[in-house]
């Protein structure tokens, strides 16, 4: 006779457990974290204002009903919008994502940790008007970073050994994840409600990775962090209103989430949960381009110089990369918009190539239709190199090498140019910070007046006045 199964309730799973406790409780002392941190959130601002001049992205943003303004709502950087904080992290985070220009955290699953600031500056905004309108603190831009910083830790190490991506899922269930966690503790919940509210966004399960694989590479995938950054804010404010948890939401069997997805494996944390994350992040400073392929770019560009003038010359080009590129960005055949060419390694070695550079509007139809560019991505030939592969994991390195040499018909060949290490990596820091500045500043350009931008710019480089700052004056000086 069958038995019948237990409707005992567990306590909650470790992680869970893990996750609630650092964010409740554990108290970030690294200067050099929030020091990145503070790059980090200049640098992913400036993205979303960036994107704010394609017609794609904005026609996403907004409230959900035209015309809705929110009393005392979260602002939109760049925008006049005025939302309730669940539609503001869908509009944050969707511009912050859109042209994959953000920070980066490569592992076992990949991923853009500064996709959480949808969810803790919308929700940070929100409260501080709330708190002034009522004679309360607002939050400071410290509490801000200090968010980030434990975002970025979430996500960051549990794509250091759980690869989501090849049971197929998407690495914004990762932003779902930890923004969830990170929404909770803002909104003053206590160390169970987080624990509610996170099982709440595991037991959602995950997005398909369909949107940012061949052949159907879409423009969802520059939406769905902010997609993700919502659903955590909504989950929140559930948790804070009382709505129960699942505390083996991981490990059921049969229906928890490692039973389901993984094979009944555990998801594992590889190491403490401390500032690892942001003081290792990789920054897009000098292009926008699906980061497996950054140095491959960078290549392209020495090379451009020996190659412009000789393009009908070229017999085939060599790229030697990692596993991971191959997995996911090595792509042959038509690319059918701006979303499947910043994921196809070919295009933008080939743009690199014949322009010298890279910016969002080579991606674009206009730049695409030059015959070029499928012509040489047809001479192009991938192949791995596995000491690449094995040094992008190694935690010492973590290096994303790409190399790329050009042949040519007459027998002649240019030297192979190998980068291992991109300029938004924290080896080489001190070359690419006063870059991400200059980034900052042109993206804010692109939007903001030049006074405003000024302004902007002394307040960044004051750190002590920016921590102090109140998140809603902050946020105001992005508002047109």
């Amino acid at each position: 006779m069958k038995q019948s199964v237990s409707n005992l309730r567990p306590a909650p799973d470790p992680l869970l457990v893990e996750i609630a406790e650092y964010v409740a409780d554990y108290r970030i002392t690294s200067d050099e974290a929030y020091q990145t941190a503070r790059y980090c959130l200049m640098d992913t601002l400036g993205c979303g204002l960036l994107a704010l001049q394609y017609p794609a992205c904005t026609k996403l943003l907004g409230p959900v009903v035209t015309g809705t303004v929110v009393p005392n709502g979260a602002r939109v950087p760049g925008t006049r919008f005025e939302l309730d904080p669940i539609a503001a992290a869908f509009n944050i985070g969707c511009a912050i994502r859109w042209l994959d220009f953000n920070d980066t955290w490569l592992a076992a699953e990949w991923g853009h940790p500064s996709d959480n600031l949808g969810a803790i500056l919308a929700v940070a905004d929100f409260l501080s008007r709330r708190n002034v309108a009522e004679g309360k603190k607002p939050l400071t831009v410290r509490d801000v970073l200090t968010a980030m910083i434990k975002a970025h830790e979430i996500q960051g190490v549990l794509a250091l050994e759980n690869s989501f991506n090849r049971v197929g899922l998407d690495h914004v269930l990762l932003v779902r994840v930890a923004s969830t966690a990170l929404a909770t503790q803002l909104f003053g919940g206590t160390q169970a409600q987080i624990i509610n509210a996170v099982s709440n966004a595991w037991v959602d399960g995950g997005a398909l990775r369909t949107y940012r694989q061949a052949p159907n590479t879409g423009s969802r995938k520059s939406w769905a962090a902010g997609d993700a950054t919502s659903r955590a804010v909504q989950h929140a404010l559930m948790a804070i209103k009382g709505e129960m948890g699942y505390p083996s939401a991981l490990s059921a069997a049969t229906w928890g989430f490692c039973d389901v997805f993984f094979g009944g494996q555990p998801l594992t944390l590889a190491r403490p949960l401390e500032s690892y994350v942001m003081e290792h992040v990789l920054f897009k400073i000098a292009f926008p381009a699906e980061f497996h392929a950054q140095t491959a770019v960078e290549a392209a560009f020495k090379l451009h110089p020996l190659v412009k003038d000789r393009l009908e010359e070229i017999e085939h080009i060599a790229l030697t990369t990692h596993e991971s590129a191959i997995r996911i960005i090595d792509k042959s055949g038509p690319l059918h918009n701006p979303a499947d060419r910043d994921h196809c390694l070919q295009y933008m070695v080939a743009i690199g190539l014949l322009f010298g550079t890279l910016t969002a509007d080579h991606y674009e139809d206009a730049i695409a239709k030059d015959p070029r560019v499928d012509a040489l991505r047809a001479k192009m030939v991938v192949k791995e190199d596995k000491r690449y592969s094995r040094e992008y994991l190694e935690p010492e390195k973590r290096s994303i090498a790409n190399a790329v040499k050009v042949f040519f018909q007459d027998g002649s060949a240019t030297p192979a140019i190998e980068v291992e290490y991109p300029l938004g990596h924290r080896r080489r820091r001190s070359e690419g910070i006063p870059l991400l500045v200059n980034k900052f500043k042109a993206n804010l350009a692109s939007r903001l007046p030049a006074h405003r931008v000024e302004n902007i710019l002394n307040a960044c480089n004051d750190p002590a006045r920016l921590e102090t700052t109140p998140v809603n004056e902050f946020v105001d000086h992005f508002v047109i």
